[in-house]
């Protein structure tokens, strides 16, 4: 099976030369609005572009505001800020996640606390999530999430929908509504994504979008916060070091951050989001013929949940067991195909191996048998 899957990556990508695992496509007007950019001189945090990067976002996603930062790691940390969490606090989040959720967490003096996943959705799962707040809090006289132990403010809970895959964001919301928890999307790798016809990011109170180089769009590092027209205006504010609009005194009303996506980053965002639905297609495409070629193997392909649209940012496979695991790693990779495993478990980290956590039975394991394929759109879409 293991030279199969490197003849059909070959296949795929037209070359005997090395294959990434998720390299940008750069195709369409970059370069022109690029050159646009340098040609205004507003190449900074300030232009045209970034408006419009930040409105045609709002529309593709259908969320009310769409505020664009320097990173997705600024776009969660701010969020996370939005929705009240402070130090001392506690926040819900998924261990099988990449570190920067946690990261952001941090930057807020807060801690997370992990729970399990679903298998089906590699994302957080609600009943796990319900189970731990069943077990370890309570609702408190002044109506916040306490933690029975020590009486910490559980303030808020951060899903990822892991590799594009949505989580199972109704039974989500439900379980954060009944416990009065913010739901913050860490929606970094799903653009494009659809649960139930509606876009990720825009289910909790609060969303974020990633542009690293290795995201189906890029602006080379970016990351956008997704809000209601309320947040969104706080968002824009602290994003842009807390500056109040003034002819020309400097007047900052708050600690803000110097989180603004430049200009000429966004041009190259936005000449990407014109070909993004292209994006979606060519990797739904290539997807389908990953699923054909595991069809009956022992690699089990891993698919959307029903009733969602994937964007398939990262496909992946589910081996038998480790040895399997790392015996595909290391043929693929030496024959020049990359792959690679998923996350180490962010409790196994040494920042976080003090963090509070449920069971996590179906991350541990599939922390030991995941492997990420090569996943760049196919150069037939090109």
């Amino acid at each position: 099976m293991f030279d199969r899957l490197i003849q059909f990556a070959r296949e795929q990508y037209r070359t005997k030369e090395f294959i990434p695992l998720h390299a940008p496509v750069f195709g369409g007007r970059e370069r022109e609005y690029v050159l646009e950019t340098v040609d205004s001189t507003f190449v900074s945090s300030v232009g045209a572009f970034v408006d419009r990067f930040e409105n045609d976002m709002a529309a593709y996603t259908g969320s009310p505001r769409a505020v664009a930062t320097v990173n997705g790691t600024a776009a969660l940390h701010v969020a996370l800020r939005l929705a009240g969490v402070g130090p001392g606090e506690l926040v819900l989040t998924q261990a099988l996640t990449f570190v920067a959720t946690c990261n952001a967490i941090a930057y807020c003096g807060a801690e997370p606390v992990f729970v399990d996943v679903d298998r089906h959705t590699l994302g957080l799962s609600p009943g796990a999530l319900r189970r731990w707040l069943e077990e370890n809090a309570l609702i408190g006289d002044d109506g916040l999430c306490r933690a029975s132990a020590d009486g910490k403010i559980v303030r808020a809970c951060v899903p990822m929908h892991t590799f594009g895959h949505p989580a199972d964001l109704d039974a989500l919301v439900a379980v954060c509504a009944h416990w009065n928890l913010v739901l913050v999307e860490d929606a970094a790798e799903s653009l494009g994504s659809l649960y139930h016809g509606h876009h990720t990011g825009t289910f909790g109170a609060l969303g974020m979008l990633s542009f690293n180089g290795n995201k189906i769009i890029t602006t080379g590092g970016g990351g956008m916060i997704l809000a209601g027209e309320a947040l969104g205006a706080r968002a824009k504010h602290l994003t842009t070091t807390a500056k109040k609009p003034h002819p020309y005194e400097y007047v900052h009303d708050e600690v803000g951050y110097n989180y603004r996506l430049p200009n000429i980053n966004a041009a190259l965002g936005c000449a990407q989001l014109e070909r993004l639905d292209a994006f979606v297609e060519a990797k739904r495409v290539l997807a389908g013929r990953y699923a054909s070629l595991f069809e009956g193997s022992d690699l089990r392909f891993v698919t959307e949940p029903d009733g969602c649209r994937s964007n398939y940012w990262l496909n992946a496979v589910v081996c038998e067991d480790g040895a399997q695991r790392d015996a595909l790693l290391e043929a693929t990779n030496r024959a020049g195909v990359m792959t690679r495993p998923i996350w180490a478990l962010m409790n196994r980290l040494p920042a976080y191996a003090h963090c509070r956590k449920g069971e996590m039975a179906n991350a541990e394991w599939l922390e030991s048998v995941v492997v990420n394929l090569p996943s760049s759109v196919l150069p037939e879409f090109l």
